[in-house]
Formats: structure tokens, C-alpha cells, sequence
């Protein structure tokens, strides 16, 4: 189908001609990217980093903030520091007293450490809840196994139930053997019994 064309130009001879685009091939004009090959990676302004390294060391520098070491680092550091600013000579003093640069340094410090801690918090919260959603499937499974096998153990006694047992034999042959001397009234069963010598088929 061929594009609508329009004429623009008013002068004579010189008549402009512009190509009017249908509507529904606006869509077909634009560029698309293949399917078939990757995108190219975007330019980014911020530094990239990876994310499990980074909690990793932030997780390293909560735990060592967290031990007796670092408080006696950190106090030993306070105690030279104020001794040196006060003791060592006016030229060689670098903060003086109240110690404007010991407080921005300690709040410095108490600024990066809390992040740090949170961020280490949060990824052992994640752990946990990793960890007590594995429990509660294997949980699951363990229930499901135990009624399966509570089903079973059911079964095989509904089935034990109806086999004949050593007792029940036993007192089945007792019942038959009464039936059978009720039955004979007093008499000897066997041809053999009658007589006191050995039965003559028996020979």
C-alpha cells in the first residue's frame, strides 16, 4: 500500500512533497533491538560492587567492633591521643584542648559503625529466616512421613489381625478334636485301638 502524499509548498514549480506515515506503522518504524543478541551493558555513573563482598566485610568489621580488643584499641588510642595534645609541646600539638578533631573523629566513627551493624544484622536476619524455612519444610516432611508411616503400621495390624495365629490353631484343633470324641460316643477311633495287638491291614 502506498504512503499518503501531501503537498506543501504554494509556489509554482517548486511544490514540496511530504510523506504522511500511516498510523499504524509508526510501530514498525521504530528501532528494536534483536532478541537474539544480548543488550550491550549501559554506562553507568556510580561505581559498581558486589554486594555479597561488601556484607561480608561490613559482617567482619561488626563482629571485630563487637570484641573486647577493639575497646582497648580504641581506648588506648583516646588515652594517647589527649596524653600527646596535652603533654607534648605547643608545635607539635595537633588538636588542642577540648579536642574538637578527636570528637569529629569518634563521631566519624559511630557514623560508619552503625550501618555496618545493621547491615550485618540484616543479612544474619535473612540467614535466620533462611534457615527456619528449611526447618519448617523438613519439618513438613518429617509429619508427612510419620502419619504415612502411622497409615502403614495401621493397615498391617488390620491385617495381622485377620491371620490365623499359633493360639488360634491351637484352640481351632482342641475344638475339633472335642467335636470328634463327642461324636465316636465312647468308642475307639482308631481300628488299632480295639485290640491290644497290631491291626492285620496295618501289615
Amino acid at each position: 500500500m502506498a504512503p499518503e502524499r501531501e503537498t506543501v509548498g504554494r509556489e509554482p514549480g517548486r511544490e514540496g512533497v511530504r510523506e504522511r506515515v500511516p498510523a499504524g506503522a509508526t510501530a514498525t518504524a521504530r528501532h528494536r533491538g534483536r532478541l537474539d543478541q544480548p543488550r550491550p551493558p549501559r554506562r553507568r555513573i556510580l561505581p559498581e560492587w558486589d554486594p555479597e563482598a561488601f556484607g561480608k566485610l561490613s559482617e567482619r568489621i561488626a563482629r571485630f567492633l563487637g570484641t573486647g580488643r577493639f575497646i582497648v584499641w580504641m581506648t588506648f588510642v583516646i588515652v594517647a591521643w589527649v596524653l600527646w595534645n596535652v603533654s607534648a609541646p605547643s608545635p607539635l600539638r595537633f588538636d588542642e584542648y577540648p579536642f574538637i578533631f578527636l570528637t569529629l573523629m569518634l563521631s566519624l566513627q559511630a557514623s560508619y559503625a552503625a550501618p555496618l551493624i545493621l547491615l550485618a544484622q540484616n543479612r544474619q536476619a535473612d540467614r535466620d529466616r533462611v534457615n527456619l524455612e528449611q526447618d519448617r519444610k523438613q519439618n513438613e516432611r518429617s509429619i508427612a512421613d510419620t502419619e504415612y508411616l502411622t497409615r502403614e503400621i495401621a493397615a498391617l495390624r488390620i491385617g495381622l489381625g485377620e491371620v490365623a495365629t499359633r493360639d488360634w490353631i491351637r484352640s481351632e484343633l482342641q475344638d475339633v478334636v472335642k467335636d470328634l470324641e463327642e461324636s465316636a460316643d465312647g468308642h475307639r477311633l482308631f481300628p488299632a485301638e480295639r485290640s491290644g495287638a497290631r491291626d492285620v491291614d496295618d501289615r
